[in-house]
């Protein structure tokens, strides 16, 4: 079986290791190789059996829309989401609103499209974000607030550097825990403790907590919970997962207040795979999956999906 791994161009050093990574743990098994998602050469996909889909900055605001949507085009298999799971995940508003259309629990919420204006803030405290981007850009020290004229300031600060609408969320203060599914497995529950934080910092992941102070926050997996907790908090996101219809591996955040409810707070529909730094990395260690296992895995369940190894007889 052919697996070309395609990915973004150009690329930094997280994402080059990532690519060589996956591509180096594939090799044992598979005949592989790499491509870059370019535009004009998506034709030369043609007559790989599966692609490895690690492209997730292509175009501006539907990132990760467009490799599944040409594979889809042209027939070809591929890992992770379809194009309408890619879509609605990188939109928060939307995910939120089918959250709610299925009664799954997530925080208060409204969003502000450019050109538009908020004149009141009916819940406090309360977080505002893009409601396109990752990575927990556009989320910085001052983005949670308890006034409507700091929330105006936040909204408008998005419209601004994002040219996007701002997600405006009330704020869960509790517990934050992240979950990594791969083909039907639940792994095993991170929390993120902000706790050992120098003072000065806010303890939520802002863009600067998240890509500066990792070091000094806490990644507890196995999260410390009780079994009722454990099992609660696998049925919730296994539940979400059936609802957006995600496949192969995604990551969920949550979050749980002070009386025990769990909150949806977004889904990475198509989270990064790079070793000994990203979260569904660390979770599959902790299952005792090595990197190699992680991504054998995540090809497993495509090849299952798509019934390939039944048509060449590998399964």
């Amino acid at each position: 079986m052919r697996i070309t791994v395609v990915h973004d161009t150009p690329l930094d050093l997280h994402h080059e290791k990532m690519v060589n990574s996956v591509v180096n743990s594939l090799e044992k098994s598979f005949e592989v190789d790499s491509k870059p998602f370019e535009i004009d050469a998506v034709g030369g996909l043609r007559g790989t059996d599966l692609i490895f889909n690690l492209a997730t900055g292509m175009g501006d605001t539907e990132r990760q829309v467009h490799l599944p949507a040409v594979l889809d085009l042209l027939g070809i298999p591929f890992t992770g989401s379809g194009t309408t799971a890619n879509a609605l995940c990188i939109n928060k508003t939307l995910t939120k609103l089918i959250m709610k259309a299925y009664g799954i629990s997530t925080p208060e919420f409204f969003s502000v499209r450019p050109g538009e204006t908020a004149d009141s803030l009916p819940f406090s405290p309360a977080i505002v974000k893009p409601v396109k981007e990752g990575g927990a850009k556009g989320i910085w020290e001052d983005s949670v607030v308890e006034s409507v004229d700091d929330m105006q300031k936040a909204v408008s600060r998005i419209h601004e550097r994002f040219e996007q609408a701002a997600l405006v969320e009330r704020f869960i203060e509790g517990r934050e825990f992240t979950v990594g599914i791969v083909g039907n497995e639940v792994l095993p529950i991170m929390e993120i403790d902000f706790s050992s934080l120098p003072d000065h910092l806010e303890t939520f992941y802002s863009y600067r907590v998240k890509q500066f102070h990792g070091d000094e926050t806490n990644y507890i997996c196995p999260a410390k919970i009780s079994r009722r907790e454990e099992t609660v908090i696998r049925e919730f996101s296994m539940r979400v997962f059936q609802v957006l219809d995600l496949r192969d591996y995604c990551r969920i955040d949550l979050k749980i207040d002070d009386e025990g409810k769990i909150y949806f707070l977004e889904v990475n529909s198509l989270p990064l795979l790079v070793p000994d730094y990203s979260d569904i990395v660390k979770m599959a260690e902790t299952r005792g999956w090595s990197y190699e296992d992680l991504i054998n895995r995540i090809v497993a369940s495509a090849i299952r999906r798509y019934g390939l190894g039944e048509r060449d007889g590998r399964i």
